[in-house]
């Protein structure tokens, strides 16, 4: 099997955004949306997306494409 995960729990201080950065939208999309299409389309098996800040904007536009974990707290990179 073919597993993905995406790290998607900060909270994009840097891009100066109110909004969870990767539903900045690219091409009228949220960049995760480009994410997991891509992935779609190269059969990955299970993709699990790892969120934090304002998840539930994430968890409303993926719905069930994909599995959650939550990491609670927030330590940076």
């Amino acid at each position: 099997m073919k597993y993905a995960i995406i790290l998607a729990a900060g909270k994009g201080t840097r891009m100066k955004s109110k909004n969870n950065k990767v539903m900045h939208k690219i091409l009228n999309k949220p960049m995760i949306g480009h994410v997991v299409d891509n992935l779609e389309e190269i059969d990955i098996d299970q993709t699990v997306v790892v969120t934090g800040f304002r998840e539930e904007s994430i968890k409303n536009y993926l719905g069930d494409r994909v599995e959650y974990a939550t990491q609670d707290e927030q330590k940076g990179t």
